[in-house]
């Protein structure tokens, strides 16, 4: 894409869901408060996602299906969407999860109708890594089918990291045979140019390094284990209230800490530490 993007986890109400590295919080006034920060501004284009309910799905499970009706789709889920709109985000995530059946990557409904249509949304809907794969159980068995459905929902953005010679062909194909009509490739292209210009790229398209010694310095690391002590949640201090086990007595000679989390720095660090789902170890953490 060739932007800086500064991603807003925006998940739903489950708190069993596996990616626990890409939520945001449980309760939707929270969401509110990640999301103010999602709008273009120094050089930062943000991505709100993964739109829509995939903090809702049945039994936590990551990428299944969420069951809502409307009222709770658009109370319990919506709300960050709307905020993140406002305040003038430039790019939504489709989700891998399905809403009642139906996959998000190929929901015009939601996508074209609701978020680009009653939200007024003007920049550009992005797929996730491989989404528009996972349309067809199993992934990538109808991949025709699965660039039809997710451009006509209105997928503006595709990730993908592999066959993106097949993709250009089938988009071709489907283009020249007018099952995909030339207003949609006009629309998505005009959005993925409208961020690209407010972010300046055509007159400064190269990334900025005058900064690039201030990653990792020890100031950051410092907010780091600020945001992560602030962070944490105590679920049980003790057998009762009036029994506490914390804070721990000064003079405690001996600590117990147990669990495969115990003695591995990489498991501490969660996802997205080296690669995506994290790794386990105590090699590559300085």
């Amino acid at each position: 894409m060739g932007t800086g993007t500064g991603t807003n986890s925006l998940k739903g109400k489950i708190p069993s869901t596996r990616r626990r590295f890409s939520l945001a919080c449980l309760k939707p006034v929270l969401y509110h408060i990640a999301s103010h920060s999602t709008h273009v501004r120094n050089k930062v284009a943000a991505c709100a996602k993964h739109f829509v309910a995939d903090g809702g799905t049945t039994h936590g499970i990551d990428e299944n299906n969420t069951v809502s009706n409307e009222q709770d789709l658009l109370s319990i889920h919506m709300p960050p969407y709307y905020d993140s709109v406002i305040k003038g985000v430039s790019t939504v995530m489709a989700s891998y999860s399905s809403l009642n059946g139906q996959r998000m990557h190929a929901n015009g409904d939601l996508i074209t109708g609701y978020l680009k249509g009653k939200l007024d949304f003007k920049g550009f809907v992005i797929s996730d890594w491989e989404g528009i794969d996972r349309i067809t159980s199993p992934p990538h068995s109808n991949y025709t089918y699965s660039v039809l459905a997710s451009i006509s929902a209105g997928i503006d953005m595709v990730m993908v990291p592999n066959n993106y010679i097949e993709f250009i062909n089938d988009l071709t194909s489907l283009v020249k045979n007018k099952f995909i009509p030339m207003e949609r490739i006009d629309d998505a292209v005009s959005r993925i140019l409208r961020v690209k210009f407010t972010m300046g790229l055509f007159e400064n398209p190269l990334a900025d390094y005058s900064m690039v010694n201030e990653v990792g310095s020890q100031a950051h690391r410092e907010i780091a284990r600020e945001a992560v002590r602030k962070s944490l949640v105590l679920l049980k201090n003790g057998k009762t209230a009036v029994d506490p086990m914390l804070p721990l007595p000064k003079m405690s000679s001996k600590i117990l800490v147990a669990g495969s989390h115990a003695d591995n720095l990489g498991y501490q660090c969660g996802g997205w530490t080296i690669g995506w789902q994290g790794f386990s170890g105590n090699e590559n953490t300085t």
